[in-house]
């Protein structure tokens, strides 16, 4: 308890000495104590040698005095390894880090020549990364801190998983985490061999205590990009052959993202309505089907001829539903 009051006094202290004049209320914000802690933390400042000054009235607030500046900027192992969250501060608040990023900031903050710290307000103040997906909500991840401290203290992990088949029990080392889209991963070895879990669909964890090695050679950022790679390959099935209008050709990269933009790169000429036959790497014929009719009447499946038939069957279905009266 007293090694955290003291990290906080020193977040007051760089607060004060980064940001000049703050406010009570605004120093509790980025604390996230109450504001009576905060005036506790004033007094005990002020006791302790440093000239913390308070102004009252409507513009009013607590700064420090002209020309004190401390130096007392050595980062913690953890908030060194929190820095590379500097710019997700919503990821870091996920991973149980957020406190501690947000004094990492601040001790950089104050280590730096008055000119680098301007340049590096600069880019904050311009430059900001927000990884969740557009029009979805977050999803609860309640054992994504959990997990994460396994990951970082490499010890093994009992849990409860729902995946598509039921509910499953899994013993995982875990090696690592990955924020895509929005949705938080967790890679780990179970059974000696590296899969991937979606953090969110993990229904209860149990620390065992036990400590585990990491593969020799193993590296986060290379088995994601292959197994990426792997699952678009296996999504993609087969290849559709559309033709599809200009109103099409706009919505193309937003519905199927890179392989929409790849396939409008590679389109052939447009006709004299404008409209260009493409090649679409699509999933199998269930989720084939349902893809392209999202753009309705914007394109045609000229091919393969089964999945030609396949979107002609539930055109017909649509068009016999809503021709039956409500």
């Amino acid at each position: 308890m007293a090694t955290m009051r003291a990290d906080r006094l020193l977040s007051l202290l760089l607060l004060l000495q980064n940001r000049g004049r703050m406010t009570a209320p605004e120093l509790a914000a980025e604390l996230e104590v109450s504001v009576r802690t905060v005036y506790r933390d004033i007094e005990a400042l002020g006791a302790s040698g440093v000239p913390v000054r308070a102004d009252r009235g409507p513009a009013g607030g607590y700064c420090l005095m002209a020309g004190y500046r401390t130096r007392l900027t050595g980062l913690t192992d953890a908030e060194a390894g929190s820095l590379f969250l500097s710019g997700m501060p919503g990821p870091a608040h996920d991973l149980g880090l957020g406190a501690v990023l947000a004094s990492a900031q601040l001790k950089v903050q104050a280590a730096l020549p008055a000119e680098l710290a301007d340049r590096a307000g600069l880019v904050r103040d311009r430059f900001h990364l927000d990884a969740p997906a557009w029009f979805r909500d977050a999803e609860p991840v309640p054992y994504l801190a959990a997990v994460a401290r396994a990951v970082w203290e490499q010890r093994v992990l009992r849990v409860h998983y729902r995946r598509w088949g039921g509910e499953v029990h899994r013993e995982l080392r875990p090696l690592g985490i990955v924020l895509k889209g929005g949705i938080w991963y967790v890679v780990a070895l179970a059974d000696e061999t590296v899969r991937t879990y979606r953090i969110a669909r993990v229904l209860a964890v149990e620390a065992t205590g036990e400590d585990f090695e990491r593969p020799a050679g193993f590296a986060l950022a290379a088995y994601w990009e292959g197994s990426s790679q792997r699952l678009a390959a296996a999504l993609h099935q087969d290849t559709a052959l559309l033709r599809i209008s200009p109103r099409a050709q706009r919505l193309l990269p937003m519905y199927f993202g890179a392989a929409g933009t790849r396939a409008l790169q590679e389109a052939g000429s447009p006709d004299p309505e404008g409209w260009v036959a493409v090649e679409l790497p699509v999933e199998g014929p269930a989720v084939a089907v349902g893809d392209l009719l999202r753009l309705g009447v914007e394109a045609e499946v000229l091919g393969p001829p089964a999945l030609r038939e396949a979107v002609t069957r539930a055109v017909a279905e649509l068009a016999q539903r809503y021709a039956a009266a409500p």
